[in-house]
C-alpha cells in the first residue's frame, strides 16, 4: 500500500473527526434539525392557499353614487365598517378549478387612505369613477399590480351591461411614495442594521472568544460594561454611514426623499441599533463554537429577513402569522422607518415603536452583560 494512503490511519481519522462532532449538540441541532425546523416554517408560510386574494381599494371622487357600488352591491356580500357607508367591503370569487379561485376584496375608501394603503403593500390597484368611466390606479412597474388589473378588467367587462370596459382608463402611479424602490429602500436599511449588528458584533465575538483573543483581556483593568458599549457606539457609527450612503445613492438614481421628520427618524435608527446590537451581543455571550455561533445567528436573522417583509408586505403570510411577525424587531423597525419615509410620520408615529425597541436592546444587553464570557 502506498505510504501515501494508509486506511487504517484514514479510518482513525474518520472516527476521531465524527466524535468530535457528535460531543457538541450544537453542531448538531444547528446543522440538522434547525434547517429542517426552517423548511417547515417557511413551507407553511409559503404554501399556496386555494384561493387567491387581491385587494382593491374603491374612490368616490364624484358627489352621483358609484356604478360600480351599484355593481358591486347587487353581486356580493357586503360587510360594513364602523357603520358607515363610506368605508365598505365587496367580496367576489371568481371560481377556477385549474388556476384556483381568486378573490377580489374591493374597499370603498377614501383616497388618502388607498394611498396609504398602497405604499404598505396591502393593495396594489385603486379604482375610481370619472363621468361613467372606470379608472385603474397602479404602478406600472409592479408585476402584482399588473396582473391584478387584467384579472379585474375581464371581470367588469364581462358585467359590462353594468360598467362598460370600453371606457376604462389606466392612470399610471408614479407618486413618491407608491412605488416598489420606495417600499424596499427604507427595508433594506432596516435589514442592514440588523445584519451588520448581527454579524458585526456576534460571529466577531464568537469568533475573538475561540481564538483566545478575549482571555487576554481579562488581565486588564476595562471593564465588561465599557468594552461592549464601545463595540455598541463603534458599530451604530458604521451603520449610520452605511445608512446614509444607501439613502444618497438611492435619492440620486431612484429619487428617493424622506417625507417625514428626520428627527424622528434619527431617534428610530438609533433604537433600532440599539435593539439589535443588544441582542448581538446576547447571542455572543457565551459560546466560542464557531459553528454553534452561525446557528444562533441565522436562528435570529432568516427568520425575520423572511418574513418580516423587506422585500415584499408580510401581508403576503396566512392571516393567523401577521399578529406574530408585527411582533419581530425587524418589522417594528421597517414599517416605523418606512413610515417615516413614504408616510411622511413624525414623533408620534415612531414613538411606540422606538420605545419597544429600546427597552428590548436594553433588556438583551443586560442579559447578555451578565452571561458574558472572555473565555
Amino acid at each position: 500500500m502506498s505510504k501515501y494512503f494508509e486506511f487504517p490511519q484514514l479510518l482513525q481519522l474518520i472516527v476521531s473527526h465524527f466524535k468530535e462532532l457528535i460531543r457538541e449538540p450544537g453542531v448538531l441541532f444547528w446543522g440538522i434539525i434547525f434547517p429542517i425546523l426552517m423548511s417547515l416554517g417557511l413551507g407553511i408560510a409559503f404554501t399556496k392557499k386555494a384561493d387567491i386574494v387581491r385587494s382593491v381599494a374603491v374612490v368616490q371622487t364624484e358627489k352621483e353614487p358609484l356604478r360600480i357600488e351599484e355593481f358591486l352591491r347587487t353581486q356580493t356580500t357586503v360587510t360594513e365598517s364602523d357603520n358607515t357607508p363610506d368605508q365598505r367591503e365587496y367580496i367576489i370569487t371568481i371560481p377556477n378549478e385549474k388556476l384556483g379561485n381568486t378573490t377580489f376584496i374591493f374597499q370603498k375608501i377614501i383616497w388618502g387612505d388607498a394611498m396609504t394603503l398602497l405604499k404598505r403593500g396591502k393593495i396594489s390597484v385603486v379604482l375610481t369613477e370619472n363621468s361613467g368611466r372606470v379608472e385603474y390606479h397602479f404602478d406600472p412597474s409592479n408585476p402584482e399590480a399588473q396582473l391584478t388589473y387584467l384579472k379585474l378588467s375581464a371581470l367588469l367587462d364581462k358585467n359590462s351591461q353594468h360598467i362598460s370596459g370600453e371606457n376604462e382608463m389606466i392612470a399610471p402611479l408614479t407618486l413618491s411614495g407608491t412605488r416598489y424602490i420606495d417600499f424596499l429602500i427604507p427595508g433594506l436599511i432596516a435589514m442592514g442594521i440588523m445584519m451588520s449588528c448581527m454579524w458585526g458584533i456576534s460571529y466577531g465575538m464568537i469568533e475573538r472568544r475561540s481564538k483566545k483573543l478575549l482571555r487576554r483581556m481579562v488581565a486588564t483593568p476595562m471593564k465588561k460594561s465599557h468594552f461592549l458599549i464601545a463595540i455598541m457606539i463603534v458599530r451604530l457609527v458604521m451603520n449610520l454611514i452605511e445608512s446614509v450612503l444607501l439613502f444618497i445613492f438611492a435619492h440620486l438614481v431612484f429619487d428617493i426623499t424622506i417625507q417625514g421628520n428626520i428627527a424622528a427618524l434619527l431617534i428610530l435608527f438609533v433604537a433600532g441599533n440599539i435593539a439589535f446590537t443588544g441582542i448581538a451581543i446576547f447571542v455572543s455571550s457565551h459560546t466560542a463554537n464557531t459553528e454553534i455561533g452561525n446557528g444562533l445567528i441565522n436562528a435570529v436573522v432568516l427568520p425575520m429577513m423572511v418574513l418580516s417583509g423587506i422585500f415584499f408586505s408580510y401581508h403576503n403570510f396566512p392571516d393567523w402569522a401577521i399578529p406574530y411577525i408585527q411582533k419581530f424587531p425587524l418589522t417594528m423597525l421597517a414599517d416605523s422607518v418606512r413610515s417615516v419615509f413614504i408616510e411622511g410620520a413624525g414623533y408620534g408615529e415612531v414613538a411606540a415603536p422606538a420605545s419597544l425597541l429600546l427597552i428590548l436592546g436594553m433588556l438583551f444587553f443586560y442579559s447578555g452583560l451578565r452571561l458574558f464570557k472572555w473565555y
